[in-house]
């Protein structure tokens, strides 16, 4: 019988049954559960480094000594000039010695379509480079690379992306300095609006509230190229309540049903018939991005008009740049290419602005 007690208050232990019974008795369950970390526990963990380098370790490791490391430890996943292969990206390559001297990629924007990015075209902080070496290689056996072996992997990716010569010695005392050659140190940046509650926000409009326009054309269409991205909608949607999917493996209805107060009907015109210039804008979500005269995250159109008048080349440069995309003329803010508008289109909308966006 006693057996059988001690056999009982056994599985009651290791079900978790006792918990209960502990509360009950006006103890705490949790109580001796655990114990404090000790300081080297705490120190085998906090092994981060920070942007500001925070963290770092002393030590140093050359080019030489890395490429060593390297053939035993990396290049069978990574390649031994970090091109890697069809698993992994690859680490170097995209990097331009013009790129060094800004601290931007320039295969990074838009326009340039770079076929694969590698590490160090996204790299911003070689700490960041030297941390994730540090906790997560090689992937077979993580953090087992001495401190000065990590310093010396960093140095050969960094001579490899030609950021540093073949005779370098990288180290926690030089490390802040090599950062100011990382080909995109200023590719990470913070956006004021969307940090600072007091920042100016990039989208600026005036929702209309009273007195408005009443002759306001509604219209909602997919873009051409975009029509049938995901798939016909019309079976994506249940049978049931209000909505229904578009057929988008059909081309768009000539006209459309738009909901409005005295129930107008409002035609799609042609493109080929001189398009109503507004509604071409709206088609191709221009109208997103810029306001008929305000800014929104791009110039408004009458603020463009009044930039170009008067310039002889204004509508093949509009045209251009249209077609193109690209950045730096109204702001830091990128303007995606829109490639999928036709050569008629894009001088249609040219044409317009330079005659006054009106």
């Amino acid at each position: 019988m006693k057996s059988m007690n001690n056999k009982l208050l056994a599985l009651v232990l290791a079900s978790g049954l006792w918990a209960p019974l502990a509360w009950a008795a006006g103890g705490q369950p949790w109580h001796s559960i655990g114990r404090d970390a000790t300081p080297d526990e705490v120190a085998a963990w906090d092994i981060d480094v920070r942007p500001d380098f925070k963290g770092l370790p002393a030590g140093s490791g050359t080019v030489a000594r890395g490429a060593e490391v390297w053939e035993a430890q990396c290049a069978l996943c990574h390649g031994v000039f970090g091109e890697s292969n069809e698993v992994f990206a690859p680490i170097v390559g995209g990097t331009t010695a013009k790129d060094i001297e800004t601290g931007r990629v320039g295969n990074l924007l838009p326009a340039k379509q770079w076929p694969q990015r590698s590490t160090m075209m996204k790299l911003s902080t070689v700490s960041t480079l030297w941390d994730y070496i540090n906790r997560a290689m090689p992937w077979n056996a993580p953090k087992s690379l001495s401190v000065d072996e990590v310093y010396a992997v960093t140095a050969y990716i960094l001579n490899l992306a030609e950021v540093v010569p073949e005779d370098f010695t990288l180290s926690n005392q030089n490390m802040a300095a090599v950062q100011k050659r990382l080909p995109n140190r200023n590719g990470m940046v913070a956006y004021e609006p969307l940090w600072d509650i007091n920042g100016k926000g990039d989208v600026q409009t005036v929702v209309c509230m009273k007195d408005c326009v009443k002759d306001v054309k509604l219209v909602s269409v997919l873009p051409d190229h975009a029509r049938d991205a995901h798939g016909n909608l019309a079976k994506q949607n249940r049978l049931i309540g209000p909505v229904r999917g578009a057929d988008t493996t059909k081309p768009p209805p000539a006209t459309l049903m738009v909901a409005s107060a005295a129930a107008t009907q409002v035609t799609m015109p042609s493109k080929k018939a001189g398009a109503d210039i507004k509604v071409l804008l709206s088609a191709q979500s221009c109208t997103a991005c810029h306001g008929m005269k305000q800014k929104l995250v791009g110039p408004g159109f009458s603020q463009v008009a009044d930039k170009y008048q008067g310039r002889p080349d204004a509508v093949a440069y509009l045209s251009a740049k249209i077609k193109a995309g690209g950045s730096g003329v109204w702001g830091a803010v990128p303007m995606p290419a829109q490639t999928q508008l036709s050569d008629a289109d894009a001088k249609a909308m040219a044409e317009w602005i330079a005659a006054g966006a009106k």
